[in-house]
């Protein structure tokens, strides 16, 4: 698959940030998860490397970031996209993840966006692609169907059965990396219900703080932001449920395209998913992700195969009125 022309990392317009006029996003959803593609107008960023790019956007267009995915223009659910120059000879683009709490390593839901919503604009081709982002390249297919077959990063479980005390009991997880970092739990005692996100939200949290109290790292000390609890799937055909916490208090539509890559990690390292078998992640709104996995060139280290489905909901430009004391967002409101 290749891109056709698309502007990727414009210059910044004469307003702060880098927004300007031609500031165009184009909107999607997977499994009901958000992702705001910028397609133009973004900001200039010249780092070699996409971690040194990402660096850039933390220091000098953070401002360009809360104007596209917090409120009152975005939500704390949204994810934000900006493509770049490939960061690699044979990659086709860079692409650097946001939401309203931060920057992401990598988001496996808002790379199927993203591979949707070019092919929605005509900017893709027959064949395969791949696109850089700051913690390695993901090979991705747009298949006929309409679906997007998405190659992640390699994925690993760091800890097992990490001991985490929070209010009075015992909880037991994993510690792996799917392109984040994720605490992985199954003995939570909690119901895995829609009309329960707010209080599984909350636990999550609490969870999260416990790990960090507690000294509950990833790699090198990396701080695991991200809480799955894990589950019965309630629908059979699936093979099991799932709720995840993003930073801050953002819980995920979709079963979490990294999420599930960690998951499968795990699940591999027990002798509990055979190489090549297919995992049908169910989230708790009930959208599916199906998923397998083959060994990694590294020992211990897995690649992750997702399949999934995103749908284009919006095509629109950026406008920011002067006299809008909210018009580059805002980082103040917590749900």
């Amino acid at each position: 698959m290749t891109l056709s022309a698309l502007p990727l990392g414009l210059p910044a317009g004469a307003l702060p940030g880098g927004l300007d006029t031609t500031t165009r996003v184009v909107d999607s959803h997977t499994g009901g998860q958000p992702t705001r593609l910028v397609v133009g107008g973004g900001p200039a960023l010249y780092g070699a490397t996409m971690a040194q790019r990402l660096e850039e956007m933390q220091h000098h267009h953070d401002a360009w970031r809360l104007a596209l995915v917090s409120e009152p223009r975005g939500h704390h659910a949204m994810v934000g996209a900006l493509l770049t120059e490939p960061e690699r000879p044979g990659s086709q683009a860079g692409v650097i993840f946001f939401d309203q709490q931060g920057f992401l390593g990598m988001c496996g839901h808002g790379a199927i966006g993203v591979v949707a919503s070019l092919a929605h604009l005509g900017k893709l081709r027959p064949g395969p692609l791949w696109l850089d982002t700051p913690v390695g390249t993901v090979h991705a297919e747009f298949m006929l169907d309409g679906s997007v077959s998405l190659q992640n990063v390699p994925s690993y479980r760091h800890l097992a059965q990490v001991a985490v005390t929070m209010d009075g009991q015992t909880f037991h997880g994993d510690v792996a990396w799917g392109g984040n970092w994720f605490f992985i739990c199954a003995d939570h005692g909690q119901a895995l219900r829609l009309e329960d996100a707010g209080r599984l939200a909350s636990f999550c949290d609490r969870l999260r703080e416990a790990l960090q109290a507690q000294g509950v790292t990833g790699a090198d000390g990396a701080c695991v932001d991200h809480v799955q609890l894990t589950g019965l799937a309630v629908d059979r055909a699936h093979s099991a449920r799932n709720f995840v916490l993003n930073p801050g208090l953002a819980w995920d539509r979709s079963p979490c395209g990294t999420g599930t890559s960690a998951r499968l990690a795990c699940l591999a390292a027990d002798n509990q998913l055979l190489s090549g078998a297919v995992w049908r992640q169910e989230s708790i709104t009930g959208s599916v992700l199906e998923a397998s996995w083959q060994p990694a060139e590294t020992a211990g280290q897995v690649v992750v195969t997702l399949v999934g489905r995103a749908y284009v909901t919006l095509e629109g430009k950026v406008v920011i009125q002067q006299d809008d004391p909210l018009g580059w967002g805002r980082s103040d409101l917590r749900d």
